[in-house]
This record gives C-alpha cells, structure tokens and sequence, in this order.
C-alpha cells in the first residue's frame, strides 16, 4: 500500500500570511439572529427578488464579519521581539462567539476583535476552544446584541453553486473585502505551510492538511484567514482559509459541517480538554479505493500522523485505513473525528487498521489537543 499521500492529493503548499485591513459599513446591521446553542439552520428572511441577491448577502452578512488582530511575542537569538497578526473571524452567537482559523490567533498574547463601521466596537477576545489540527478556533468576547451570521450546511452544496468569500483582505483601507465566485470543487485535500504549525516536536515550521475543503474561484487572499464563504441565503458554509498563490482563480474554505462539532464543543464547554490522537484522514472512497488499491471500501484513510503524538506511539503509520475505533466501526474521516471528541484525553481505545496485510488492532492512549 502506498504510504505518502502528499505526493498524490491536491498539495498547494500555501503560505499562510496573517494580513487584514480596517472595515467601514455605510447601511445599519440586520437585527441580530436569537441566542441559541443550535449552530445550524438560517433565521434569514427571503431575498427580495427585485435586488441584487449578492448585495443583499453583503448586507446581512457583512456586519457579523469582524476584524481579529494579535498581539505576538517571538524569542530569537538577539532577544523578545513583538509583532501584530491580523485575520478574520465571524460571530455565531449574539452574545459574542466568533470563529476564526487557528492560526490566525495562534501564539497571541492579545487578541482584539472589532466589529465595522458604524458599530465599530472593539473587544478584547479569549480563545474559549478549537482545534489546532483542523485550524479552527473559537473565541468569546463579551458582547451583548451583537450581529450573527448562521451556519449552514456544506453537505448541500453543489458543483457550479455561487457563493460569496468575506474578509479583511492584504490590510487595504477602506472597508471589507467581497469576492464571489463558484463551488469549483469539493472534498479536496492541501497541504499549506505555515512556519509557526508544529505537527510534531518543538521545532516551529511545518505543513498543514487540510481535508474536507472546498475548492472556489471567489478570491480567498492573506487576510481572509477565518473569514466566512457563504451561500446566497447568507449561510456560512465554509471558512475560508487559503488561496494558491502560484494560481490564479483558486481559494479553499474548510466545510463548516466538518466544523460544526468543534464549534458546538466549545459553545458548550468552554476551555474543556479536547482529545486529540494526532491523525489526519481522509474518508475512503471508490476512487481513493481504486487509485491505492486500498483492501476496504470504507474507512479513514490515514493522510498524515502526529510526529510523537497517541497514533504515531501506537503504531499507526500514514497509508493506514482506520476501520475501527473503541469497537465503532468507522466509515468516514469525519465519523472518526467524532469519535475521537467523544473521548476524553487520558483514554486508551483500540483502533483496528488496515494495513494492506489484514487488520490489525493497535491501542492508543488519546492526549489533550493544544490550543493557544
């Protein structure tokens, strides 16, 4: 069995830059969408058919979309030295949770997020969950009132659908940034760098696998990090996270429903210990089956394993099919990381993967998934 996937999947090696611009609104924000645990479903009324659908996205959409700026303090040889990130982020709750990328708020010794113009309120935020590997994170800032933008579900989405990317794009003045474009592709899996991920060790500097991405041609741009990618009834369906900088035409955004549990996690536990077991997979399919001639038509496919993480002292090795798990049968990546949040750091399961000569079962002892 093929054991390097990353010479195999869409890899478009990113650099993950964290660059924003201030935002400025002339029309007043929608009222805001009711309090509630669900992160699903819209509270949106219908477009009105004698306007432009996509202005009237903006319009709803546009006042959730907040401006996330850090504070970063970097040790080098000649001393401390400090530095300012700036990304995006949109709120889900009108008492102040916001979701971004990890990376965006990743080493932050502050985090300031303020709202646009006219609102225009600034806040300091705390990181309240997330998840490093999937670069989700999830903020609080206490707020009251506050504008919303509700989830979606990626699972609907369609090839050729129109969607709308918002962002604080390459630090430009003058308000927000709006890009529209397609769902060009969807599922894929890339592998961006980012110099300050550590998959593994202590030696900052690595790549990121990203799976369950949608792939679009709406303009997805340094800055745009944590920003949302939604459909034309103003639901999030994507985070957008990465562009290709050596295409043109090409931006990705993390499924929200991939999304979702991480979010819901948070929301309802803020600061509780995530399990972590330091895989990242890919759900198998007929044509991920065939082109790895893979032994099972169903499972998660092991794309990359933690350097010293719980699978990597377990024995679980990249090009594994993870079939199994604590005695669940697993069909699908996102099953697995279900699964795995179920559990609690400290557990021991066993996980049954194929390895292209038979299953075999390994036992994991699952860890904390770190946060910033």
């Amino acid at each position: 069995m093929t054991k390097n996937l990353s010479a195999k999947i869409l890899s478009s090696m990113l650099a993950l830059s964290l660059l924003g611009a201030a935002c400025t609104k002339s029309s007043p924000p929608p009222a805001s969408s009711p309090q509630a645990t669900a992160l699903s479903g819209s509270t949106l009324p219908p477009l009105d058919p004698s306007r432009d659908p996509i202005v009237q996205v903006v319009d709803r959409v546009r006042p959730a979309v907040v401006n996330v700026t850090t504070d970063t303090l970097t040790m080098t040889a000649f001393g401390s030295q400090t530095g300012q990130g700036v990304g995006t982020g949109f709120i889900i709750r009108s008492d102040g949770v916001i979701v971004t990328n990890y990376h965006v708020v990743e080493g932050a010794q502050k985090i300031t997020v303020v709202t646009p113009a006219p609102d225009s309120r600034r806040f300091e935020a705390r990181v309240i969950g997330g998840d490093s590997t999937a670069d989700l994170a999830v903020l609080k800032v206490d707020g009251k009132g506050l504008p919303t933008v509700p989830l979606g579900n990626s699972s609907q989405l369609e090839l050729g659908q129109q969607v709308v990317a918002l962002g604080y794009a390459l630090a430009l003045k003058g308000g927000p940034t709006v890009t529209t474009g397609i769902v060009s592709a969807m599922g894929r899996v890339i592998q961006a760098q980012d110099p300050n991920y550590q998959p593994g060790g202590s030696t900052p500097g690595g790549t990121r696998t990203y799976r369950d991405v949608i792939q679009t041609d709406a303009a997805i741009n340094p800055g745009n990090s944590g920003g949302p990618l939604v459909n034309l009834a103003g639901e999030v369906v994507g985070i957008n996270t990465a562009g290709a900088g050596q295409a043109e035409n090409i931006g990705f955004s993390i499924a929200i429903d991939a999304a979702k549990p991480t979010i819901q996690r948070a929301v309802e536990n803020p600061n509780a210990p995530v399990a972590f077991m330091g895989v990242v997979s890919q759900t198998v399919s007929a044509s991920l089956a065939y082109q790895f001639d893979l032994p099972v038509k169903e499972g998660a496919y092991v794309v990359e394993v933690t350097s010293g993480g719980p699978a990597d002292e377990a024995g679980i090795n990249t090009g594994d099919v993870i079939t199994e798990f604590d005695g669940t049968k697993v069909t699908s990546a996102d099953q697995l990381g279900n699964l795995i949040h179920e559990h609690q750091p400290g557990d021991q399961v066993d996980v049954v993967v194929e390895t292209g000569s038979g299953p075999e079962t390994k036992t994991a002892t699952l860890g904390t998934n770190p946060l910033p």
